[in-house]
């Protein structure tokens, strides 16, 4: 435990925690075996982190969060399974974020600077990039994989296994049974696609041409009939020079379980 760290007299630390520099500690915390926390991280009071389980720097855990708890699935018998967390991260309160299982990599990953509004779930085996924000009572079920800077707006619900693209939206009660792909914005129960995120493209300051391309992108995979993997040919068949344009391709190619139309 690093001299710098500020813990309440009420909170409970395993002496096998590792705690780093001005990490703040609240008061009837409870920060279990085998947790790193990085420094500049602030647990407020009422959250418990159980391990494995490594946070990074400058982290913000709001009360009544619970990370790192043992997942929910009926086959988990106790594994020593992993959380793994990055930098600059928000968990608002009641958020649960659990850790992997053996059935997969036996890592649940989360990047940085990601929000987690009050009330999200994050089920065993995810992976979050950087820079989303999951809004009020999201929830993704286990081994879904959510790209960089997705938004999932309130109420919004993820099948497990499901792929949310990069750059992507899913609206206020979404029920996402299917892929999203980066940069498409999905709605409904269950979800279709709704266009592409071009708003949040301009706040990105992504250029007009850049944006033309991939209008006319979704264009060809949605609005003129053909299957994916004919929208794939006509794409991969023309020359595409923008990253945000083979993101887009690259979300499609690596659907699992179909894109949302």
């Amino acid at each position: 435990m690093h001299p710098s760290a500020r813990i309440h007299d009420s909170a409970i630390v395993d002496p096998g925690a590792s705690i780093g520099a001005n990490v703040e500690i609240g008061p009837w915390s409870l920060i279990g075996a085998d947790v790193e926390i990085g420094e500049g991280t602030v647990i407020r009071s009422h959250a418990v982190i159980k391990g494995p389980t490594t946070l990074g720097r400058n982290n913000q855990v709001f009360q009544f969060a619970s990370i790192g708890e043992d997942c929910q699935d009926k086959k988990y018998a106790g594994e020593p399974t992993r959380l793994v967390v990055g930098d600059n991260n928000i968990f608002r309160e009641c958020c649960t974020i659990h850790r992997g299982t053996v059935q997969d990599e036996g890592v649940t990953r989360i990047g940085s600077d990601n929000l987690f509004m009050a009330y999200t779930h994050v089920g065993h085996d995810c992976v979050i990039g950087n820079g989303c924000i999951f809004a009020n009572n999201a929830s993704v079920a286990g081994h879904v994989k959510v790209g960089d800077g997705a938004i999932l707006s309130g109420m919004t619900g993820v099948h497990q296994f499901c792929h949310i693209g990069a750059y992507s939206m899913c609206a206020g009660g979404s029920t996402i049974f299917k892929d999203v792909p980066a940069f498409v914005m999905a709605a409904g129960s269950p979800a279709k696609a709704n266009g592409m995120n071009f708003e949040g493209m301009k706040r990105r300051g992504y250029s007009k041409p850049v944006m033309q391309s991939l209008r006319k992108a979704y264009k060809t995979v949605y609005r003129e009939g053909l299957t994916l993997e004919e929208a794939l040919e006509r794409l991969r068949s023309q020359d595409h020079h923008e990253p945000e344009l083979q993101l887009f391709i690259e979300s499609l190619q690596n659907s699992t379980r179909g894109i949302v139309r």
